[in-house]
């Protein structure tokens, strides 16, 4: 039977951030924990899939793109994020700056880009 639960470091693995970054989240509110009995932090094992992108119904395998930040650029208020997904085919996004502070986008963390287009069309010359 899958675990259910996970504590605050193990979800913090899970999650490719730090044990600090996962208690700031917790205050600020973007995890969801509980407590045990010993007033130490648990992590669903849901949540970890909901903050991983797993997992979600509304979107296909076709549509994810899994892989690792390598960079991160904010210039005012756009960001541009860069993916490795499989070395070395790559995902560039064009975000808002509040878009990466909210999510903790930083290099080395996972990520998982999401495609929702009708067309993509690219032509070399």
């Amino acid at each position: 039977m899958p675990r259910q639960f996970y504590n605050a470091s193990e979800a913090a693995k899970r999650l490719g951030i730090s044990l600090d970054t996962l208690r700031r989240w917790d205050r600020d509110g973007r995890i969801k924990t509980t407590r045990d009995n010993g007033n130490r932090r648990l992590v669903a094992a849901k949540e970890i899939d909901r903050l991983r992108g797993e997992a979600d119904p509304h979107f296909s395998a076709r549509n994810r793109f899994s892989g690792t930040v390598t960079d991160v650029k904010i210039d005012g208020l756009m960001a541009q994020v860069e993916l490795v997904i499989d070395d070395p085919a790559h995902v560039v996004a064009i975000v808002t700056a509040d878009a990466v502070g909210e999510l903790g986008l930083a290099p080395g963390m996972p990520a998982t880009a999401v495609v929702k287009a009708t067309s993509v069309m690219v032509q070399g010359s």
